[in-house]
């Protein structure tokens, strides 16, 4: 397999897709992004890029709709002429023995006839890596870290291998890091030796961005390769410049649906900067078209008195908002998501062009909302966080940042725009 072999992957959801995107294009692969299960139409103007990610919500869904999605996913890329296909989960990986992350790889397996592949949830540039199989979130292992609070994935075990056995099917492996250091031939030999006693799973340590260049070597020639965003980082650099995408005109705002830590932060700072108001969930659950209209009014207020300058609104902005949220039902979330789906297609109507999203779901739902099929891939402004470019269902043209929960800069919702040209 050559270095410029395409490639195709399935992630379970938007923000990690446009995560891993970012990591090709930063590595000069033409990337582009297919939001939901792609059709016929999709493929129509592919023929130019190196690598495509098909953007799914499966990753709490259930298993039976993961599957089906994932493998017709699978399917299309193979179709398109991937080479290689790259099963895209959540760098902190999954906490429960019922989750998706086991099946999904299990079903990539016999779609690809893979007999193996790594599993690699290492992302070292924004603090996950993996040491003797157990996860890392800068130097805590991952059930100390405050992804052990996560309201909707709380971790409570650091031990990939572990977590992953009652979720596959199959036996799982492990190559620790001091193979690694050894080089490609000796992962592919420590690979070889599990497939051959029926591990089919294999976690592989990794600590830094040169881990995950051996690994990606060693692996090269597998056809289907599973982990968070970071493996796509081991990948040699292709010599072309990167897609830079404009700034379009019309209004900016920042819709913040997630309830993790460092999202707390960066609304926090956010507060001091910018116009801002918070979602009242019990409001919306009361009367949504009453709250939506709300937001909208307050957002419209602060665009004339500063055209120029983002409004966020947020759901979370400390602690005690997570409790409070969760006060309110079970199903918290889901009226999160549809409110800010709500309310970022009354404010596209309204002028919006430019949105930060932060939270996968959240991702999901403002996108599905606008009727955006297909991002292009511009310019990073930190691991896992970049620029997009999207047309809406009524033909108008979007740029987006679509933010996993605990990625980006403390000041992304304030400075983030000047990325743009």
């Amino acid at each position: 397999m050559s270095a410029h072999v395409r490639r195709g992957a399935v992630a379970d959801d938007f923000t990690g897709a446009t995560d891993l995107a970012g990591n090709w294009t930063a590595r000069g692969l033409r990337t582009s992004v297919l939001l939901g299960l792609p059709d016929d139409a999709s493929a129509e103007d592919l023929t130019e890029d190196d690598a495509v990610v098909v953007a799914l919500k499966t990753r709490s869904a259930s298993t039976d709709l993961a599957l089906d999605q994932s493998v017709r996913a699978g399917r299309f890329l193979r179709e398109w002429g991937a080479e290689q296909l790259y099963d895209k989960y959540c760098s902190t990986f999954d906490s429960t023995p019922e989750g998706n992350i086991g099946p999904v790889a299990d079903a990539l397996l016999e779609l690809t006839g893979a007999s193996r592949a790594v599993v690699v949830p290492s992302f070292p540039d924004n603090g996950r890596t993996v040491y003797q199989g157990h996860l890392f979130v800068g130097d805590e292992p991952l059930h100390e870290s405050p992804m052990k609070d996560h309201p909707l994935n709380p971790m409570w075990d650091s031990s990939v291998p572990r977590l992953l056995t009652p979720q596959t099917q199959h036996q799982v492996g492990l190559v620790p890091l001091q193979v690694v250091h050894q080089g490609p031939d000796a992962v592919r030999a420590a690979l070889a030796e599990h497939e051959q006693d029926g591990r089919r799973l294999i976690v592989v340590d990794a600590v830094t961005n040169e881990d995950l260049a051996v690994i990606s070597t060693a692996t090269q020639d597998e056809p289907l390769v599973t982990g968070g965003s970071g493996l796509a980082l081991g990948l040699p650099a292709r010599d072309r410049e990167p897609r830079v995408l404009s700034r379009v005109p019309g209004r900016r705002v920042v819709l913040s649906g997630s309830a993790s830590r460092a999202t707390q932060q960066q609304v926090a700072s956010a507060r001091k900067v910018l116009p801002h108001a918070q979602l009242d969930v019990a409001a919306y659950t009361e009367n949504p078209e009453a709250e939506v209209s709300r937001l909208l009014d307050l957002t419209q207020v602060a665009w004339q008195s500063d055209p120029d300058r983002a409004v966020l609104i947020y759901s979370v902005g400390a602690p005690d908002d997570v409790t409070a949220a969760r006060a309110l039902g079970d199903d918290v979330s889901q009226r999160i998501e549809t409110a800010f789906a709500s309310l970022a297609t009354a404010l596209s109507s309204a002028g919006a062009s430019e949105f930060i999203v932060a939270g996968g779901e959240t991702s999901g739902a403002v996108l599905e909302s606008l009727g955006v099929r297909r991002l292009e891939v511009g310019q990073q402004l930190s691991p896992g966080v970049s620029w997009l470019a999207g047309t809406t269902a009524d033909g108008r043209r979007h740029n987006f940042v679509l933010k996993s929960g605990n990625f980006g800069t403390e000041d992304l919702f304030v400075a983030g725009w000047e990325g743009l040209t």
